[in-house]
């Protein structure tokens, strides 16, 4: 069965209430992912809270009377920053500074994301963030609902559910979808092609779900395989969760979506059409999905054709590969005030982090990376 068409069904069953729906090898692939995990934190386990990166980011390369966007940030550790030695490492703090350097205004970072959330979660999580009235929400979730064998059709509905109330709410929606959990290390074949199908699978579910509830999102999964495969630097001492070079390969993967959705991204009308050079279209959602499950980095969001946003078969969706293109030095997310005390850039100490995380001197300017120019995606 087609990528496409499982997805299709997946995202059905989400739909109409359908919660025991599961993906081929699923069900045994959590069981066995399980497994690897626990076996893996038993060599080098990671142990506290992530970095607390809630602050203001990007006084000092903005209008100081500019009000600033607020960011929210849901999702499981690796929303959250877990595997990040300062608050400036995660993924949040990266992605607040770029959107600060593009629209050179100070964004405030709201971060409700916590280790081992499943989907489930995400309805509490949204209920954290509303009162901050924030202009745009990062999700990112999956990885835990794959490990920890939830229902696929009940985490793809939380998922969506969370997404229309904040579209609702006016809040604008980018989705990190399910990261490629064939990646980890001590995961081997054959539990490394169920890992990597299971997480694509869900992913383009996730798309379905996010695009029908009037967000978009990005994939993760390939652009994390081929760049952090046999990269030990890419990932913390556990070896599960990304490292601050990791964070921000993912940040830069990101960080267009994010701005494209403010309307802050540079190209303007023009940059919103879709390039066929660049392997851009209008397509029905289901191939859409399938497609950016398959290429990180790419950009799935709902469409219109001749005025209608559904065709023959379903609703239309466009895929974009948004280009990188460098960012000034201010985007590696210093200055940032009102963090929390004890967190970096409070009183200029870093915070420690996970324990057993590895250690910063040798990475201390990876935050620039949000702004490097990768070329197209």
């Amino acid at each position: 069965m087609s990528r496409a068409r499982v997805a299709r069904r997946i995202a059905a069953a989400a739909a109409y209430g359908g919660g025991g729906i599961g993906l081929v090898g699923v069900g045994f692939a959590g069981v066995l992912l399980t497994e690897a995990k626990l076996a893996e934190h038993t060599l080098n386990t990671l142990e506290g809270q992530p970095p607390r990166a809630d602050g203001v980011y990007g006084r000092d390369v903005a209008d100081g009377d500019a009000a600033p966007l607020v960011l929210g940030v849901l999702g499981d550790s690796t929303a959250a920053g877990f595997g990040a030695n300062r608050a400036r490492e995660t993924l949040g703090a990266l992605l607040a500074g770029g959107v600060a350097s593009v629209a050179e205004r100070p964004v405030r970072l709201t971060v409700a994301a916590v280790n081992g959330a499943t989907s489930e979660d995400l309805e509490r999580q949204v209920g954290v963030v509303l009162p901050e009235r924030p202009d745009v929400v990062l999700v990112m979730i999956g990885a835990n609902d794959v490990t920890q064998r939830v229902a696929v059709a009940h985490a793809v509905r939380m998922l969506g559910e969370a997404v229309r109330r904040m579209e609702s709410a006016g809040i604008r929606v980018v989705v990190g979808t399910c990261p490629d959990l064939g990646t980890i290390e001590p995961v081997r074949p054959p539990l490394r092609w169920l890992a990597r199908r299971a997480s694509r699978q869900l992913a383009a579910a996730q798309t379905i779900a996010v695009v029908e509830a009037g967000g978009r999102s990005v994939s993760l999964g390939d652009l994390l395989g081929p760049e952090f495969s046999g990269r030990p630097e890419m990932f913390a001492s556990d070896r599960y969760h990304p490292s601050a070079q990791g964070y921000a390969t993912a940040a830069m993967a990101l960080l267009p979506s994010v701005c494209a959705v403010l309307d802050l991204w540079p190209g303007g009308v023009i940059e919103e059409h879709p390039d066929a050079f660049r392997g851009e279209g209008v397509l029905p959602v289901a191939q859409a999905a399938a497609e950016a499950a398959g290429r990180g980095g790419t950009e799935v969001v709902g469409a219109a054709v001749l005025g209608s946003e559904s065709g023959p078969r379903g609703r239309w969706a466009l895929l974009k590969h948004r280009r990188r293109r460098t960012l000034p030095d201010e985007a590696a997310v210093a200055g940032a005030t009102d963090l929390p005390e004890g967190a970096d850039g409070a009183d200029g100490e870093p915070d420690p982090g996970p324990s057993g995380a590895p250690g910063d001197d040798a990475r201390s300017g990876n935050s620039h990376a949000v702004g490097a120019d990768s070329g197209c995606t």
